[in-house]
Order: C-alpha cells, then structure tokens, then sequence
C-alpha cells in the first residue's frame, strides 16, 4: 500500500503542479536556480485532487491536534486550501498577510481571530521557511497558541528544519521532495543520471549553478 507522500507525489507531478527540469533550470523570485518549481495552487483546478489533499491535511488536523479551535492559512498560497480545510472540520478560518494591509485596519490578520485560540497553520509550500514562520510569529503575538503547522509540500532544506525547531514549531507535510523523485524516476519523467543533479541542488540552492 502506497504512503501518502507517494500518492500526493503522484497527484502533483500529474497535474503539473511541480516541475522538474535539472537540465534547464527555473529562476526563483529569490534568485536561485532550481532544477524544480513548485506550483500547488493549480490543484485547486481539479475538483479530484483539490479533495483529496483537503481531506488529508483535515484528517492530520484531527489527528495530531484534536482540541484545535481555529485554522490559519498563510497568504496567498494557502488561503484556499486553509480556508477548504476549516470547512472540512467546521472551524473558523482566518488568513495571516505577510505584512500588514497598508490602508484601513491596517490588519496583518485577516478575520474574526478571537482571542487566546488554539490555531494549526496551513501553508501551501515549505523553502527555507521564513514566510510561513513570520505568519507564526504575527499569530502568537496576537495572543493564539500556535499547535503546528500543516503544509502540502516541503523541499526538506536543512534550513527550514533548523528555522522551524528554532522557532517550536512542529511541521508536518503531506509530500516531500524525496516522494517526488521516487515517483518521477518511476514514471521515467527523469533518468537516474538526473537523480544526482537533483539530489546536489538541495544541498545547497542558493549556490547551486548548473
């Protein structure tokens, strides 16, 4: 029986929510070349897969965090999914920005947040973490306790592992960059040759040339 890493993996390489191209590398808004480019927000198009990765990161929830109270979704990429994933569990859902709207309220929190709630996160896509782990910090200096975060995809960067356990916060993911090469050399999307260039970029991205 397949993990549900593998079946998640499967799911995004179909729709083409992630790429993978090591011989012709995308450039990041940050700058870095990367072999793969991620994209979970296209299996939102797809009635199917949008379901299905909602009922998992829904059963997750309850799992690992039965008395939670209020859903969160880091804007934008996760906004949907939170928002579908609070709907599954009939629990209020607010959006944290990842600076505050610079007119009106001036909110950085979008939503009825009441206080001193018990909040899991929703995040679309884990890099090195820094976005998602601000949304955290806007949200406990706002007075809610920060369960743990819930994401589709993480990169598994060493960064992001070491920024997370800085800040004490539990990440779980529904998809890994491992599952997704495991799947993609199964399907021949790349060869075992292409494995090693994958595999290398991760170590270090930020200075990865190909």
């Amino acid at each position: 029986m397949k993990k549900i890493e593998d079946l998640v993996a499967e799911r995004l390489l179909k729709v083409k929510a992630i790429k993978l191209q090591p011989n012709n590398p995308f450039t990041w808004a940050s700058g870095w070349n990367s072999p793969i480019y991620c994209d979970n927000r296209k299996t939102l198009s797809y009635p199917n897969i949008r379901s299905f990765i909602k009922l998992e990161l829904a059963r997750l929830v309850l799992e690992k965090y039965p008395d939670v109270e209020t859903i969160a979704g880091v804007a934008t990429g996760a906004i949907a999914q939170g928002a579908l994933v609070a709907d599954a569990l009939g629990l209020p859902f607010v959006y944290v920005r990842p600076t505050p709207k610079d007119h009106g309220l001036e909110n950085m929190i979008e939503g009825d947040l009441k206080p001193k709630q018990k909040v899991v996160v929703i995040e679309d896509l884990i890099s090195t973490g820094g976005s998602s782990l601000k949304a955290v910090e806007a949200l406990r200096k706002d007075g809610s306790t920060v369960l743990g975060m819930m994401a589709i995809f993480s990169y598994g960067f060493p960064v992001a592992e070491a920024n997370f356990q800085k800040a004490n916060v539990e990440l779980t993911t529904l998809c890994n960059y491992d599952a997704v090469l495991r799947h993609a050399l199964e399907i021949d999307y790349i060869s075992q040759d292409e494995i090693a260039t994958l595999q290398e970029w991760r170590k270090d991205p930020a200075n990865w040339k190909k």
